[in-house]
């Protein structure tokens, strides 16, 4: 037999190709498209890679002309697909002439199932009479893909129609609220303002979670902290807890201030054992991998470059319960190749292996697990701590519970309570394989019933109450999760669009005047778009369609019903929409006062579309500064103490800083002179051409066109040394994950060269 097998990308092609002719497949070109052949068992395989979705849902071309096309037309209109790469398409199709089989080994999920069945759809009658398999896999290991190849399953058809539904309900949400929010606050072009079914839900969680900080009106309260003294030093806090009445506090201070000791009235000791962690789940690794410095969205790219280089499984799942098929000692054995032998060894030690268990189960894939073993110096950077924080999560679930010593006293002061307690870690269990968690521990010593005790002091301590955390990516994911805002494989991009739409910003997530804007307008006008109930019951919708419950058509037509009842809410207060953004927007652009004119300095963009500041009173007045073309700038209300210009803050790449917006300022100047130009004796200063992209540039331009690449990543700064090879001033550059290394900024210097 001849048997055609597609896979999701060219990289997932080759290995599986690989594995499954021992390293003897062949490639060759069709098309300038890569193909891999093989002879297997006596059938001949012809294995090519998409590049993800070959097919785009768009609208007719007559409905791209944003201003003459009436909404509640286009939220009804289907939608067209459209082949991205034509010749993938048609390389297929001449690769299916005499095939006896077609078998797609796409990614097994709702994505990957649509991404199969787009290219089956495409390939048109050149596929439509040939069988049609599929094969299911969670890791690409040669263990899991002989598997899957030799049980191949049936397709999901109705798990694609419930990941085509998603496609054509965002598009139209999105492309309809979208273009309102656009052409009523004349925001077009590279300044749209975007609205989404998930990210307007989202958004909301985060501008409401700023207004709860913003209204916050902290609380006064007043503890009494005991010091005492046995052997070591430990403190108790009295039975009362927090005063909230300081007169209260003040009257029982009095009365124990004077105390030289305390009689205890209770001591009990007791061993607390907490169990391991459950598996990684999608959620609960962007989660752990946000806490060690990831975005969720970065955190996803590596994982998902892990699993098809195959030392991860699957990582976009909702399983916490390792399937009885799964085994765990294969894995271990595995991890004996690896830089945590060493604790696989003892984990395979144990008299049992009885892994801890989540509260979600599926069947489609298992939770996250390693596959092979790894080491360091292969992997490297990135890529280790990722891998090491997901092999340690398992190691983890197959670990020894953890036991905690825990301790508990109450002294009596002439006769008021107070009460310590103490935590010491008595067996390490799972947190000796999984040290990202941390337990605070503190001692007291033994104590006897009616034992005098030292007492040193007696502290009144005042505080006041704290507002609440705002968002790290990770929680936002989990608090996603818990509402029904998106999917497993859907929520991190989600945020990556709030961030690239510059609606939000920083590791703990703040939004920023626009995000603020577009939330207040909807929520007072249209609050049904920023709640997840409706966007929840769409989810649940859609995976009634996988599941044979609903149609595609059925709930397509329940959105769209949802939709018009949204745009008519939103087209009867249009005015007062567009006015209260416009107003949020000026004021978001308004950086401070021009010191020429006294006029306001505002953030504008060129005809080519690049940010600077400008006067409002152009062409009068004629100041200008330049910006940074990437990230975001905030205005903040301060001066430059130097020269009397505002000052913003910018953040980019994840740096933030307060800078004054006159270039010309010797606090500019010192944060941006990297070195003395050779060419003609000017300064090498930090610019940013039209992309973003940063260098450096002679301070004598245009009369000196000397420039030098930078890095596009790190901190920059200046050093005193100068380059043995060349001459030219050498640079430090800070990236976070790596050791900080000097660079000379001299893109043609000799050492340079011979490196390369």
């Amino acid at each position: 037999m001849r048997k055609l097998v597609i896979c999701e990308k060219r990289s997932s092609a080759s290995r599986i190709s690989f594995m499954l002719s021992n390293g003897k497949a062949k490639r060759e070109y069709i098309n300038r498209i890569p193909v891999w052949t093989f002879e297997r068992d006596g059938d001949t395989y012809s294995v090519i890679g998409l590049r993800g979705h070959i097919v785009a849902l768009d609208y007719p071309e007559e409905y791209n002309q944003w201003d003459k096309v009436n909404l509640k037309t286009l939220a009804v209109t289907e939608p067209e697909k459209r082949v991205l790469v034509p010749s993938i398409v048609n390389t297929a199709k001449d690769m299916s002439k005499g095939i006896d089989e077609i078998i797609v080994a796409t990614d097994y999920d709702r994505e990957g199932e649509l991404i199969g069945v787009e290219i089956l759809d495409a390939m048109g009658e050149s596929a439509s009479n040939v069988p049609k398999k599929r094969a299911r896999f969670s890791a690409l290991t040669k263990y899991e893909i002989e598997r899957a190849f030799s049980d191949l399953s049936e397709i999901d058809f109705r798990l694609a129609k419930s990941a085509e539904s998603r496609q054509m309900i965002d598009l139209a949400w999105g492309a309809s609220l979208t273009r309102f929010m656009s052409l009523t606050t004349n925001r077009l072009g590279r300044e749209y303002l975007s609205v989404g079914r998930v990210q307007s839900p989202t958004l909301a969680l985060i501008v409401d979670r700023e207004k709860e900080i913003k209204d916050f009106v902290p609380q006064p309260f007043w503890e009494l902290i005991a010091e005492f003294e046995k052997d070591i030093v430990f403190h108790a806090n009295h039975a009362n807890g927090r005063f909230w009445v300081e007169k209260e506090a003040e009257r029982i201070h009095k009365i124990v201030q004077p105390a030289k000791s305390g009689n205890v009235k209770d001591y009990r000791t007791k061993e607390e054992r907490r169990r391991p962690p459950a598996p990684f789940d999608t959620t609960s690794f962007l989660a752990e991998a946000n806490k060690i410095g990831y975005s969720a969205s970065r955190a996803m790219r590596i994982a998902e470059s892990l699993y098809i280089e195959g030392w991860i499984s699957y990582p976009r799942t909702d399983n916490t319960v390792y399937p009885s098929t799964l085994s765990l000692k294969r894995i271990l054995e595995k991890l004996k190749d690896s830089d945590l032998s060493k604790e696989a060894e003892e984990i395979l030690k144990q008299e049992k292996l009885k892994p801890t268990r989540g509260r979600k189960f599926s069947t489609d894939h298992p939770p996250i697990h390693p596959v092979a073993g790894a080491k360091k110096a292969k992997l490297k950077g990135d890529k280790w701590k990722v891998y090491e924080l997901v092999t340690r999560r398992f190691l983890a679930t197959l670990a020894p519970d953890m036991i905690l010593l825990v301790s508990e006293a109450t002294l009596d002061v002439k006769g008021e309570e107070f009460k310590a307690s103490a935590t010491v870690i008595s067996e390490r269990g799972w947190l000796k394989y999984y040290p990202y968690r941390k337990i605070k521990e503190s001692e007291i010593p033994e104590l006897l019933l009616e034992e005098e005790v030292k007492l040193n002091e007696v502290e009144l301590k005042g505080d006041e109450t704290k507002p609440p955390f705002r968002y790290s990516q990770g929680f936002l994911i989990q608090e996603m999760e818990r509402l029904g805002l998106g999917t497993k494989s859907t929520r991190h991009e989600i945020i990556r669009k709030l961030i690239q739409r510059k609606y939000v910003y920083g590791k703990y997530l703040r939004p920023t005047d626009s995000g603020i804007a577009v939330i207040n307008a909807l929520e007072e006008h249209a609050s049904q778009i920023t709640r997840p109930d409706m966007t929840s019951t769409l989810e649940e919708d859609m995976l009634g369609i996988s599941k044979g419950d609903k149609t595609l058509k059925d709930v397509v037509a329940e959105s769209q019903e949802m939709l018009l009842d949204t745009l008519d809410t939103l087209q009867a207060h249009e005015k007062a929409i567009g006015e209260e953004i416009t107003e949020a927007l000026k004021k978001q652009n308004r950086i401070g006062e021009c010191k020429e004119c006294g006029g306001d300095l505002i953030i504008l963009r060129s005809r080519k579309g690049n940010k600077f500041i400008g006067c409002s009173n152009y062409p009068e007045c004629t100041v200008t500064h330049p910006l940074p073309q990437g990230g975001i700038v905030i205005p903040i209300d301060e001066v430059c103490e130097e020269c009397g210009s505002p000052k913003v803050k910018t953040v980019a790449g994840g740096r933030t800083e307060i800078i004054c917006i006159d270039s010309e300022c010797v606090t500019s100047k010192k944060r941006t002179l990297m070195g003395e130009c050779k060419k003609c004796g000017g300064d090498l200063v930090i610019r940013h051409s039209a992309r973003g992209k940063r260098f450096l540039g002679c301070s004598s331009y245009p009369e000196c066109t000397e420039t030098h690449s930078l890095p596009q990543q790190g901190l920059i700064q200046r050093t005193d040394l100068d380059c043995k090879s060349c001459g030219h001033n050498v640079i430090k550059v800070i990236k976070k994950g790596r050791k900080p290394w000097l660079l000379c900024i001299n893109s043609d210097c000799p050492s340079k060269k011979k490196k390369k």
